[in-house]
């Protein structure tokens, strides 16, 4: 299914409420809301921060089912959330501890999870998630997209929440966004190379299956600023990079905020 990046503009003509939000509400969208800086605002239950100049973020996950419900300044704004239908994936030829670890490593991986949902579930002040994102690999090809789900040597797993670049080992990777690293690790089991960066406000990227990483935790990068190599570490079948984009604990789609059409 297309995803066609539109603004939708909401307004409320009262002498003391206004809202505007850019971005589809469909499974998987990043949506960036603006409103008056004094304004409380809640997605559904969860209070989210606003910048002094008014904007705020929140996302739609893969399988949202119920509609959205967002109070700004008291007043309720309900949105409907559109279905999406996603393709499914087929890998053989995966080494079978790559998609049924052993036990042994089990205790490893339970604790980079465990780092991965630490850096996703930081809520900074910073505010560059409000600004527009550019495609981190130069001249590849997308090969893997959000939502499909993936049957690996025939078992089915998890859901594929990120957009994957393929391209030759070594090619440079741009940090899509300004940010903060808060996490860079060299081989995890199943993402291999990783970064992450905040960017504010619960959103952050990921970057995997890199073969360099240039960067190390605490460090501050610029949009377009080479943050390392592209490879085929931890669970992966050839050289590509594979970008993820969170907001807190939900996963969404990349493409929703690179302009992509999937």
């Amino acid at each position: 299914m297309k995803i066609l990046l539109s603004i939708i503009f909401i307004f409320i003509t009262t002498s003391s409420f206004a809202v505007t939000f850019n971005g589809d509400f469909i499974q998987g969208s990043f949506i960036l809301g603006k409103t008056k800086p004094e304004f409380e605002v809640f997605i559904d239950k969860k209070k989210v921060k606003v910048t002094p100049d008014g904007f705020f973020a929140f996302g739609l996950s893969r399988d949202r089912k119920n509609d959205i419900v967002i109070t700004v300044n008291g007043k309720k704004i309900i949105k409907k959330v559109l279905k999406r239908e996603y393709n499914i994936q087929r890998i053989d030829g995966l080494e079978k501890k790559k998609v049924t670890p052993p036990q042994e490593l089990y205790e490893k991986i339970k604790r980079e999870n465990k780092w991965i949902a630490e850096a996703r579930s930081i809520n900074s002040e910073l505010t560059f998630f409000k600004n527009k994102f550019i495609i981190p690999v130069e001249n590849s090809i997308i090969t893997g997209v959000y939502g499909s789900q993936r049957i690996l040597n025939g078992k089915p797993k998890w859901p594929h929440y990120g957009l994957d670049f393929a391209a030759d080992e070594g090619t440079e990777i741009k940090a899509m966004l300004d940010g903060t690293v808060t996490l860079a690790e060299p081989d995890l089991f199943y993402t291999g190379g990783t970064l992450i960066f905040d960017h504010g406000h619960g959103v952050s990227t990921l970057y995997m299956h890199m073969h360099k990483i240039f960067l190390k935790k605490g460090q501050k990068i610029k949009q377009g600023d080479i943050i390392g190599t592209v490879g085929s570490t931890g669970r992966a079948t050839g050289a590509h990079l594979d970008v993820r984009l969170n907001w807190f604990n939900v996963r969404l789609d990349p493409a929703t905020v690179l302009n992509i059409k999937n």
